[in-house]
């Protein structure tokens, strides 16, 4: 009987009364037998909501498409770059904007692959999940074999999107993963993950922001009406930071803790290298962040020798590398630097390029750089410079001689190990000219540390490639090095050889005057080291000077003159040579029928020596002389003749200046069209190497001007 204190009159029988107040049903029994079962009513666990807020996010639409791209195919997507790149911010806006496609919900853990704490396990990252999908604690399984596979079992016929963040490896991750359904997972790491991408997960790789969205975001972090003022500065500064998005907000949060600076005053605490790193940090109720931690982080992970690669590379004034100029600045086998190199791309602190070439991003340089002056002792790092300078000079010797067997080279004794090898001429020529920007930096540095002879023997060794490809301001630079690097080791021949080519490169760009200065200075000191040879040679120099400014008449004497030098010491390819110049000044002068037997002989003497670039260039001299004399057929055939070799040398200087005189001779025939389009590739081919195209673009006038 249930007591109801509302009822009205006295009760009849016995009647029970309850000694406390209590909450819910009183249930009356008389004699009970067994056992009492209380059944809780059956409730639904909620549907898992776990992404967190996605942040700020920029110019990722590419990485966003290939998100969802990899999403729609495979189950499995790796989000993958160097630590403060934006993993996070991507996948999260990814899923944020997809997850009414995942009814079931949407998971979300980090990893902590990167954290001083250490990675997340498996088994706890398991037991997160299992939770949260309704299973209550003392249900969870023990082990991870169980707990993997009753996530799997609970995933197989749900639809759910799952973010791991921080992943730290494969093998991380891998125990996670449900097995079959319509679910989606997204992993980030700064690892590349290869374990999984074996499996059939997609990989998108993110890379630092564009300069344009780089100043977008700090636009929107700091506010357009800070910013706009200091353009200028703002360009500067994303590039200080490496457009990477953790730098450009670690520099806006200081900027905005300091309203009165000024974003030049930031960007002059940056424009010291050494400092950068401890510049972009900040620090709130006391969690730092900073682009150093990060990093190390990410180094921390690595095996020993991979750790030492890393900092020894940071040594590395040039901008790319490849393995075989990796493992002589480590002193290392090539074999060894692969591997270490396969790691450090993995782990996203090296970029890889095509034509198996490496890259630093320009912060994780100057954090391999801190790392080698707190580890490695001055004089190893001294040795490691020297090892790659003189690996430079030995396959900078190799190349050369590819591309100009002719030239005599000595050997200067280096001891390195595994320089390339070249199939062709081409090959080699380009290898020169893909190094070229290491061999000026390389060059530069290792003068300040005293390298003197390595760096002048760098300089002299390249000559071919300026011969092909040009590049003529900056080889004016990079010469300039070579000449205070052979006066500073008081070597006479070598600063006479280096007043060569700077006066070459002088002329090249018009200084007429100061080309004369330095082939003098060099005349001067081969007269005293008594090289008739180089006498003649340097006055050969001279005549081309003369001859650039139309005196003719001076430029053929001392073209003379060296002839007969040449001729007494049985120097054939010289004589050739200055053959050639002879015909240029004969051409000049009108005399066809004398330059075309100059011309001829120089052909011939040069067909009997393996100088393919100057024989194909007498053959477009001897067309010139041709096309002077009236004979238009053999012009164009010797014409065509020299174009053909250098195409096939991969001379791009010879191959403008043949199609410039197949112009010319177009042009003279009457052929107005096919003269405008040889002119116009002539121009292009020419001024991609830095040489004049003054003569080219009046050439062209003068045909859009004709009726």
């Amino acid at each position: 009987m249930i007591g109801n204190p509302g009822a009205s009159g006295q009760p009849r029988g016995h009647v029970n009364e309850l000694s406390t107040p209590v909450s819910g049903t009183v249930v009356q029994t008389r004699d009970v037998l067994g056992d009492i079962h209380f059944h809780q009513r059956r409730t639904t666990p909620p549907v898992p909501r776990q992404l967190p807020a996605a942040g700020l996010l920029v110019d990722r639409a590419g990485a966003l498409a290939a998100l969802g791209q990899g999403a729609a195919e495979d189950d499995v997507v790796v989000v993958s770059g160097p630590a403060g790149i934006g993993k996070t911010a991507v996948a999260l806006h990814w899923a944020h904007g997809e997850k009414e496609n995942f009814p079931d919900g949407q998971l979300f853990l980090d990893l902590q692959g990167h954290s001083a704490a250490g990675p997340v396990r498996p088994v706890e990252a398991l037991g997160r999940f299992i939770r949260a999908l309704g299973v209550p604690e003392e249900a969870v399984p023990a082990e991870l074999a169980e707990r993997s596979a009753l996530f799997r079992s609970m995933t197989a016929e749900r639809r759910l999107l799952i973010v791991l963040d921080d992943a730290h490896s494969a093998a991380q991750v891998s125990p996670i993963l449900p097995g079959t359904g319509d679910s989606v997972v997204v992993v980030t790491s700064r690892w590349r993950l290869a374990g999984l991408l074996m499996r059939g997960a997609r990989a998108v790789q993110l890379h630092p922001l564009s300069h344009a969205a780089a100043l977008e975001l700090l636009d929107v972090s700091l506010g357009a009406e800070r910013v706009r003022p200091e353009r200028g500065m703002a360009e500067e500064l994303v590039e200080q930071c490496g457009r990477s998005p953790l730098a450009l907000s670690i520099a806006a949060a200081r900027l905005a803790t300091r309203p009165r600076w000024p974003l030049a005053r930031l960007v002059r605490a940056l424009a010291h290298e050494r400092q950068r790193l401890r510049v972009l940090s900040t620090q709130d109720a006391g969690n730092e962040m900073t682009i150093r931690a990060t990093l190390m982080l990410s180094y921390q992970n690595l095996p020993d020798p991979a750790r030492r690669l890393y900092r020894f590379l940071g040594l590395h004034p040039g901008g790319t590398f490849d393995s075989r100029m990796a493992a002589s600045l480590a002193g290392v086998p090539v074999l060894a630097a692969e591997e270490a190199l396969d790691l450090l791309v993995e782990a996203n602190l090296l970029d890889d390029l095509p034509r198996d070439r490496y890259r630093f991003q320009s912060l994780v340089r100057l954090h391999a750089v801190e790392l080698a002056e707190e580890h490695d002792p001055e004089p190893e790092r001294r040795e490691g410079l020297r090892r790659l300078t003189e690996w430079l000079v030995t396959a900078t010797l190799a190349a050369s001689r590819a591309v100009a067997p002719y030239r005599r080279l000595a050997d200067p004794g280096l001891l390195v190990h595994e320089p390339p090898e070249f199939d062709d001429a081409a090959d080699a020529l380009d290898w020169l000219d893909d190094e070229f920007g290491n061999f000026r930096a390389v060059a530069r540095h290792a003068l300040d540390q005293g390298l003197h002879r390595q760096v002048w023997l760098l300089v002299d060794a390249s000559w071919p490639l300026f011969m092909h490809r040009g590049h003529h301001v900056e080889r004016l630079d990079f010469d300039r090095v070579g000449l205070a690097a052979a006066r500073a080791a008081d070597d006479p021949v070598a600063e006479a050889k280096m007043l060569n080519r700077t006066g070459l490169a002088l002329r090249q760009l018009g200084h007429l005057d100061q080309a004369a200065n330095d082939f003098t200075a060099a005349l001067d000191l081969w007269l005293r080291l008594d090289v008739p040879v180089r006498v003649a040679s340097t006055r050969r120099r001279l005549g081309l000077l003369e001859l650039d400014r139309g005196a003719v008449d001076a430029a053929a004497a001392q073209f003379t003159a060296a002839l007969e030098v040449f001729r007494a010491e049985g120097e054939q390819r010289r004589t050739a040579l200055t053959l050639c110049d002879l015909g240029t000044a004969l051409i000049r002068s009108g005399r066809a029928g004398e330059a075309v037997d100059a011309l001829a002989r120089a052909a011939t003497l040069l067909a009997a020596e393996p100088d393919a670039y100057n024989r194909a260039r007498a053959l477009v001299l001897l067309g010139q002389a041709h096309a002077l004399g009236g004979d238009t057929a053999a012009a164009t055939g010797a014409v065509d003749e020299g174009l053909a070799m250098m195409r096939r040398i991969g001379s791009a200087i010879g191959e403008g200046d043949a199609l410039h005189v197949l112009g010319d001779l177009a042009r003279e025939d009457g052929r107005t069209d096919d003269a405008r389009h040889l002119y116009t590739t002539a121009r292009t081919i020419l001024a991609g190497t830095g040489a004049p195209t003054r003569i080219l673009d009046e050439r062209l006038t003068e045909l859009d001007r004709a009726p």
